[in-house]
């Protein structure tokens, strides 16, 4: 395996997204990964965080869009300000990640690449760096292409899944499993994750995505040649501004599963031992707020009568009282009030829908 040295480690967060599911927190321009949904800092902020002693700072490069671009900047001041750049439109994933490929080549063609979504919560950094650390050599001992795979703990049919092949041995991984991917498979119905889970062999797939450039760049010009393409004029590029501007919305638009993943030559997995959450709507947070004797979880000074089982977030300081509801979820913010049925959590980007555009 060649050193480090030969393979300079980095990591492109991708920050972008709208702000449906958390509202009247969030707002197309303030999605979940820009909100204090957890302590006083963001889960952008985090997900930085937890690359300290894993990755150089000035190693760390944030994809975000043009509504966003403002408040990324503000929440991570200590990045580079050539570490931040907006995309000029949304293309989905494959656009994106071959557009942060493109930016790394440029700065080290042999670098070895994660590729991290900025919304999810995890806790335990020690054993999300062991994984990533386990993970780059896996990518660095042969050319694949690496995923990062959460053992389901229920048959979520809101996630895709990776299926997983033969044990693969890596002469210098002594602590993880590494597994060959027979196939990726799509977001199943209910019974079909039910039958993901008891074969055994099934992982979410969580988005993290890991390889050395050499490898990337051959899959891509192998299977989706426009975004080969692309990452070499941007590599090359003398203006990269320009070339981004000029060349990323004649990209397809593509998720890097299906233009990718899902057609590579060889694509590896390993498990997370670390905690786990996509934290995808109000439910979610709910299971992080402290909790009353009736089971209604809040963040904020609440009195109840005979309401059990409610979520309740307030960004106004205001005393929240409840009586004689069950199961809702009740969010303030300064300049709209959410109340839902936790039911419907997920539906709540289809009432954003239909609000004023000052409030979305």
């Amino acid at each position: 395996m060649k050193s480090e040295a030969s393979h300079p480690r980095y990591a492109l967060i991708l920050a972008g997204g709208s702000g449906q599911r958390f509202w009247p927190v969030s707002r197309d321009a303030l999605p979940k990964q820009l909100l204090k949904l957890f302590g006083e800092k963001t889960l952008l902020e985090l997900t930085v965080e937890r690359l300290d002693g894993l990755v150089a700072k000035e190693n760390i490069l944030v994809l975000t869009n043009t509504q966003q671009e403002a408040a990324v900047r503000a929440i991570l001041p200590g990045l580079p300000k050539e570490n931040i750049i907006a995309e000029p439109e949304k293309r989905d994933t494959a656009p994106a990640i071959a557009l942060g490929v493109g930016w790394v080549a440029a700065r080290a063609p042999s670098a070895t690449m994660m590729v991290l979504p900025a919304d999810h919560l995890i806790q335990d950094r020690k054993e999300f760096q062991r994984v990533l650390s386990n993970s780059m050599k896996a990518a660095e001992s042969g050319g694949a292409l690496v995923t990062v795979g959460i053992k389901p703990t229920w048959p979520c049919p809101s996630y895709g899944y990776v299926e997983r092949g033969k044990k693969i041995p890596i002469s210098s991984i002594k602590d993880a499993q590494v597994y060959e991917v027979a196939r990726f498979r799509e977001k199943p119905n209910p019974d079909l994750a039910e039958h993901f889970i008891a074969q055994g062999n099934f992982a979410w797939n969580a988005g993290m995505f890991i390889w050395t450039l050499p490898a990337i760049f051959s899959e891509l010009t192998r299977h989706c040649p426009a975004l080969a393409d692309f990452v070499s004029e941007v590599r090359t590029s003398k203006d990269f501004a320009a070339t981004v501007k000029k060349q990323f919305g004649k990209l397809p638009k593509l998720s890097i599963d299906y233009a990718l993943m899902e057609r590579a030559s060889r694509v590896l997995n390993i498990e997370a031992t670390f905690d786990w959450d996509d934290v995808g709507n109000w439910t979610s947070v709910g299971r992080y707020l402290q909790e009353d004797k009736a089971g209604n979880r809040h963040n904020c000074a609440l009195s109840q009568y005979e309401a059990s089982n409610n979520i309740v977030f307030s960004q106004t300081g205001q005393h929240v009282a409840l009586l004689g509801v069950q199961d809702l979820i009740v969010v303030a913010a300064k300049d709209g009030l959410l109340v839902a049925s936790r039911a419907e959590a997920e539906s709540i980007k289809k009432l954003v829908d239909g609000l004023p555009k000052e409030l979305r």
